[in-house]
């Protein structure tokens, strides 16, 4: 890497790619949907808070004490629905969401970095041999290491290896070159 410093060319050496984690490895894969997932699980954790703050003030102006019984239980309902079941919904839709995904060599094993229940990014350090793939296409799953279901998009993996290596496609037997160099030489004889 050459810079230029009023004039005089500085030259920088590194032995390390700007995508390297020293715990981690080599960065395969980054997700775009990172900052969009965060953002959407912040706004719904935020609004759920804002509405159990908001609900002793609404329930003493609004009267809505005085009111049936079932009147009651068909607006707490319809608010812990709201407060509740969307972010915990939210969560389990994008809790296997890979915002970013090493990978060390030496050892074979990968680190998918996910987001946790309370926005915290989560390790799950795995192996290769971990990897299963689901045999029916799920909609938030691409791969499964170990039991965690993992979401990623094989178009966003600069290097297309490292995903066919990820899912275990550079071992598959139904394209090995020495059994098309078989084939083909039972075919000349």
């Amino acid at each position: 890497q050459v810079t230029s410093f009023q004039g005089v060319a500085v030259r920088s050496l590194s032995t390390t790619s700007p995508h390297d984690h020293p715990e981690h490895g080599r960065l395969v894969y980054k997700g775009n949907l990172a900052k969009a997932v965060l953002g959407v699980k912040f706004f719904s954790y935020s609004t759920s808070i804002f509405n159990l703050f908001m609900m002793p003030y609404i329930m003493l102006k609004s009267g809505i004490g005085m009111e049936s019984l079932l009147f009651q239980a068909a607006f707490y309902g319809l608010i812990g629905i709201f407060t509740f079941v969307t972010p915990i919904t939210l969560h389990i839709l994008t809790k296997g969401y890979v915002i970013r995904l090493y990978y060390k060599d030496e050892v074979d094993t990968y680190t998918a970095i996910t987001y946790n229940a309370i926005l915290a990014e989560k390790v799950t350090v795995f192996h290769q041999k971990d990897v299963k793939i689901p045999d029916i296409t799920k909609m938030f799953t691409t791969f499964y290491a170990k039991t965690k279901s993992m979401l990623v998009n094989p178009t966003l993996f600069p290097n297309p290896q490292d995903y066919n290596h990820l899912m275990g496609y550079d071992k598959s037997s139904f394209f090995r070159l020495e059994d098309l160099e078989e084939v083909k030489e039972a075919d000349e004889r």
